[in-house]
């Protein structure tokens, strides 16, 4: 049997993992604020979560170049580049932008940031 805890309290072990429940509320809706997305709910239980998404394709095709490049280095920073010229590159490159649209509207792309390391907002 495997035995994953999102959050919760392992009875077996007494191991604590509630420390996580707020982080991942927080980071559900820290993601809302840079995807165009709505989340309607989301329920964090002790080795899963659900999450009802509207995504929105129309609110991101309104953004800006520099909108949509500000919003991806806030999901993918680069500490040893300087934001601000990377961002300037970033909304000059026309097809990048295109891609980053979709990604920025993309339900496979929100979960991924919600629930993988290597999406390090904040």
């Amino acid at each position: 049997m495997r035995r994953a805890f999102l959050c919760g309290e392992d009875r077996l072990t007494g191991r604590s993992f509630e420390h996580r429940r707020q982080w991942v509320e927080d980071r559900i809706h820290e993601l809302a604020g840079i995807f165009g997305v709505s989340v309607w709910g989301y329920a964090v239980m002790s080795n899963h979560l659900h999450v009802v998404v509207q995504t929105l394709p129309e609110v991101v095709a309104s953004w800006s170049a520099d909108e949509v490049a500000e919003r991806w280095l806030r999901l993918f920073p680069r500490q040893e580049q300087d934001s601000a010229m990377r961002a300037e590159v970033l909304a000059g490159n026309e097809e990048r932008i295109k891609d980053l649209r979709e990604r920025l509207s993309d339900l496979s792309w929100f979960m991924r940031c919600l629930v993988r390391a290597d999406c390090p907002v904040g």
